[in-house]
């Protein structure tokens, strides 16, 4: 399948859903007055119970734990009440309306991001019976009891609507944008898609379904990816016959859908746009190979430079096609989009991630860091951005 523009997505109605679900959506005591006059001025103070939800059943679990853990404690450092919680493995105590007064040590069991992606049969192994809900124990009853949830999650289950569409509907108030333009972007063909039609400049490519590869191929080297994935999990290069059939098999292994499109030699970069606004540009320079999964997370293994070496017009020119690709998208609050600088300076969009890392050796903060706004700054900044929604 030839990528194109497809149809646009309408945003489906919840008015009515919403109406229906309060009616018998319990609700905490003084909790809608405890929010709104935090933010109306006055004086009163700016606390909220928030919880930063991690974790989850997909390839960037570990990243989504060190990316939670950040942002937990930022949150704290805030003045904040907020609890770490594994959205998989849940809170499985009969305690869990006291969580947020409790003085526990949420991060104590995370540990660093290992060099490969994690084994997530043994993840399923420690919670029997989990096919009946993916949400684990009291992760639903503690969310509904916050102010706000603040989404840490990475790929699917996480950064594909799912969740965002289940708090719609719980009338959950969380990070991130909606259900809608977080499903279209974990699909890198559609956001490609969209990227076309919206004449956002991306490396032409193709996508296809397992067993479904057309006669005209993308010519070598090329770029094989699993259309929805993260952190390069299951993205190789192919430059013969032999690499493209290996990096067909790579890929299928983690959806049965692939995007094969042209390797674009140059520079990677990344840009975030937050609150519709672009930040400073970063620069990407693996010390070996690509930017692949162990570049991504391990020190040392990349050298990044914000702002990134760039002439002011080409960066400029660069900043409002993210801005502009965010309005294709029809993203919400934040997103970093990853792209390619040719030698003849002409540069293509790759993806956009709904939901960046916000890890010790991420982008984003990186690049509100180059903006003047350090880590606890930009946390608080996205809880603030949310509570305006």
């Amino acid at each position: 399948m030839i990528l194109q523009a497809g149809p646009a997505c309408d945003k489906i109605s919840l008015v009515s859903i919403l109406g229906a679900v309060s009616l018998w959506m319990p609700r905490l005591k003084n909790k809608e007055n405890r929010i709104s006059r935090s933010f109306c001025g006055g004086g009163m103070e700016n606390i909220m119970n928030i919880v930063v939800l991690a974790g989850g059943i997909s390839t960037e679990r570990d990243v989504s734990f060190v990316s939670g853990m950040g942002i937990y404690k930022a949150l704290r450092s805030k003045g904040h009440r907020a609890v770490l919680l594994d959205v998989f493995m849940g809170y499985d105590h009969d305690d869990w309306e006291g969580v947020f007064e409790s003085d526990t040590d949420w991060t104590a069991a995370i540990e660093s991001i290992k060099d490969s992606a994690p084994d997530l049969d043994r993840v399923k192994a420690m919670r029997p019976g989990w096919e009946k809900s993916f949400f684990g124990p009291h992760v639903l009853d503690i969310c509904r009891a916050a102010d706000m949830v603040f989404l840490a999650l990475h790929g699917a289950n996480g950064e594909d609507g799912k969740i965002q569409a289940c708090f719609e509907l719980f009338g959950i108030r969380y990070t991130g944008t909606d259900y809608v333009s977080s499903a279209i972007c974990m699909d890198k063909g559609i956001t490609k898609d969209l990227f076309v039609a919206g004449g956002v400049p991306t490396p032409a490519g193709i996508r296809f379904k397992k067993g479904g590869e057309p006669e005209n191929k993308v010519p070598y080297p090329c770029i094989v990816k699993a259309c929805c994935g993260g952190s390069s999990v299951g993205v190789v290069i192919a430059r013969n016959d032999q690499e493209y059939a290996a990096a067909l098999k790579e890929a299928f292994r983690y959806d049965n859908e692939v995007v094969v499109e042209q390797y674009i030699t140059g520079r990677e970069f990344a840009i975030s746009v937050i609150d519709g606004k672009a930040y400073p540009i970063i620069e990407i320079a693996p010390k070996s190979g690509f930017y692949d999964y162990k570049s991504k997370y391990q020190p040392g293994a990349a050298v990044e430079t914000c702002p990134a070496d760039l002439p002011k017009d080409k960066a400029e020119e660069i900043a409002r096609a993210a801005e502009k690709a965010f309005q294709v998208l029809r993203l919400k609050n934040y997103a970093r989009f990853d792209f390619m600088l040719d030698a003849q300076g002409d540069f293509y969009f790759l993806e956009a991630n709904t939901l960046p890392g916000m890890t010790a050796t991420s982008l984003m903060p990186q690049e509100a860091q180059a903006a003047g706004m350090n880590y606890a700054d930009l946390c608080q900044y996205i809880v603030d951005i949310t509570m305006r929604q």
